[in-house]
């Protein structure tokens, strides 16, 4: 070849090369860089109906990342349990059912993108839940929810949300324990199957499907799978399993145990992902921020995700004056206005005043006030069980009104009246008192079961949920603190001075969620299996019992709250001193009462 023909195919391939930067560069291909994508997912979950109060500040908050970042590289999660919990979310559940229900409203306006469903969503029944996931303008997730009629996902099973070119695969599960917790009739025509089995299904299917470039679990399942409900077929709590069991996850955000908690799990591919919750009532937000990197030809060569929890505190301050929309005094005055008429409705007059904390020490006049109203409404129940719920309400003296008994009664259990035998009976108690009463071995002992939370481990709290501490009405007993477990209960006689009978059967009155087996006091203490449960429910009410016991104390009008005195701790020479000395603990003078 010519030196010239040479000098002029060199200076064409150059020019050529050139054109071809110069176009790349012109349309965004730059061959020499990656690039990274930044994107900002926010989580709440538990939030209880509290969509009032706390919401506006999970909007804040939201609105100010997406201001930071932009829309676009912001997502909102919630892991359910949004429907029960409050008087607002009570209001529209039950009571206004026309309306547009004030949750789906509020999270419609905080601007949700995806959510899943929690057990106490589905307990408030078909018709409410149902009407909420229609109104919520962004999908209510859960893949193990199955319709059992056509063996298909009763709800939408995952979503795909793409942010900035980046697909994001949300897969909604439910813990499977809702059978043991919440009557049938509330969940008729479906199923709840194990989440673990559940994601190993799914996750492959979507992979395959979707091509997405995070798959992202949102459970509502606690992480601890040694706590909470163990049946032969699932845990209660699967989220840690899910993670160290099924490929393919990127992170999991989850809710359900109420427990703030950051953790790195290792996988089943040898790698380790993020598991996150909040707390409850929207005290906090888990966010989690996920850097992506793609190579030139949009392919995902790399992620880095970090995770941690915000405090919701003064998120408010977040809220720019101009934006009145956000306000929280702002956020539907016509619904507030009718929650609060509902809740400033006269019930009936209290002679005295009772404490919740009492309950922990002996009897009390607040549960046995229960008490007396479950043995009432039962169909000839001679036993009652109830435990504390709220931990540590007060019912004034005076007129009371709709608004305290939610803080007499916390749940929307219905009542019911079951088949126990004598030794079934007692074998219940000695596993509440397990959980609640600790073994002593001299007169310094605690005498409440108690363990070091929060702080670095500087407090005392109990160590068990106090919603399992039920006591008995109807039956004289003592508990012996100074017993091994199994052995602490002596139950001495009915409470009119008749023989109890361990051999014989008696009518109890108790509530759905215990009857239906939650807190196990039912199947692992007192031993009945799980599918014998329903055979022994003689009578169920329509209504939850809350309803119930409003509806009985405006019958009387009047109220003189008493302590049934049937039961006490002993040795007589610890427990006094003892009993004062954890009351203290629990129930500092000058602070606010604590619920571990």
């Amino acid at each position: 070849m010519k030196q010239g023909n040479h000098s002029r195919l060199l200076c064409f391939r150059g020019l050529t090369f050139l054109a071809v930067v110069i176009m790349m560069t012109l349309i965004g291909c730059n061959p020499a860089a990656d690039e990274t994508v930044h994107l900002r997912i926010l989580h709440t979950s538990d939030v209880h109906g509290h969509v009032l109060d706390s919401l506006p500040r999970i909007a804040a908050y939201a609105q100010a990342c997406r201001d930071e970042l932009g829309r676009e590289h912001v997502v909102l999660t919630d892991g359910g349990d949004v429907l029960q919990g409050h008087p607002a979310a009570y209001y529209y559940n039950f009571v206004d059912t026309q309306s547009t229900h004030i949750v789906a409203a509020a999270m419609n306006r905080v601007g949700y993108d995806v959510a899943a469903i929690g057990n106490h969503d589905i307990e408030t029944g078909h018709a409410v839940y149902d009407r909420w996931v229609s109104q919520c303008r962004f999908p209510v997730l859960g893949a193990n929810v199955v319709d059992v009629a056509t063996g298909e996902p009763y709800l939408k099973p995952y979503e795909i949300v793409e942010r900035d070119g980046i697909r994001m695969a949300f897969l909604g599960l439910i813990t499977p324990a809702i059978p043991n917790w919440v009557p049938q009739n509330l969940w008729q025509g479906l199923r709840f199957d194990d989440m673990v089995a559940t994601a190993q299904k799914w996750v492959p299917m979507i992979q395959e499907r979707e091509h997405p470039d995070l798959i992202i679990g949102l459970f509502h399942s606690g992480i601890e799978d040694g706590q909470g409900i163990q049946a032969e077929d699932y845990s209660e709590n699967e989220s840690r399993m899910v993670a160290q069991q099924v490929s393919g996850f990127d992170l999991i955000l989850y809710g359900h145990d109420h427990r703030r908690h950051v953790e790195q799990v290792a996988t089943p591919d040898g790698d380790s992902i993020f598991c996150i919750g909040p707390t409850s009532t929207g005290a906090c937000i888990c966010q989690v921020d996920i850097d992506v990197k793609k190579d030139r030809r949009g392919r995902v060569v790399g992620r880095t995700i970090n995770a941690k929890l915000v405090d919701a505190a003064g998120m408010e301050q977040n809220i720019s004056p101009n934006d009145t929309l956000m306000l929280a005094e702002n956020w539907f005055p016509e619904a507030k206005a009718a929650v609060e008429a509902y809740m400033q409705e006269p019930v009936g007059l209290f002679a005295s005043t009772v404490h919740e904390r009492d309950a922990f020490f002996g009897p009390s006049a607040f549960i046995d006030l229960i008490h007396d109203l479950q043995l009432e409404l039962s169909q000839g129940a001679v036993i009652s069980f109830a435990a504390p719920l709220s931990f540590d309400a007060t019912i004034e003296a005076g007129m009371t009104h709709v608004s305290d008994m939610f803080a007499l009664y916390k749940y929307e259990n219905l009542l019911y009246t079951m088949r126990l035998t004598g030794k079934e009976i007692r074998d219940f108690l000695e596993m509440s008192y397990d959980l609640w009463c600790n073994t002593m071995t001299s007169a310094d002992d605690h005498i409440m079961l108690m363990d070091s939370v929060l702080d670095g481990g500087k407090r005392l709290g109990l160590k068990n949920m106090a919603f399992n501490f039920d006591s008995a009405a109807g039956i004289c007993y003592t508990v012996d603190a100074s017993k091994p477990d199994g052995q602490k209960v002596n139950i001495l006689s009915m409470e009119d001075g008749s023989p109890f009978d361990a051999g014989k059967e008696y009518l109890v009155a108790l509530n759905s969620y215990r009857g239906n087996g939650g807190g196990e006091l039912l199947t692992k203490g007192a031993g009945i299996p799980l599918s014998e449960l329903p055979s022994r429910v003689v009578a169920s009410t329509d209504h939850d019992l809350r309803y119930h016991l409003i509806e009985a104390i405006r019958a009387k009008k009047r109220v003189q709250p008493r302590t049934r005195s049937n039961w006490r701790f002993v040795p007589d020479e610890w427990a006094p001193a003892a009993i004062a000395r954890d009351r203290a603990i629990l129930f500092p003078k000058g602070e606010n009462a604590w619920q571990h």
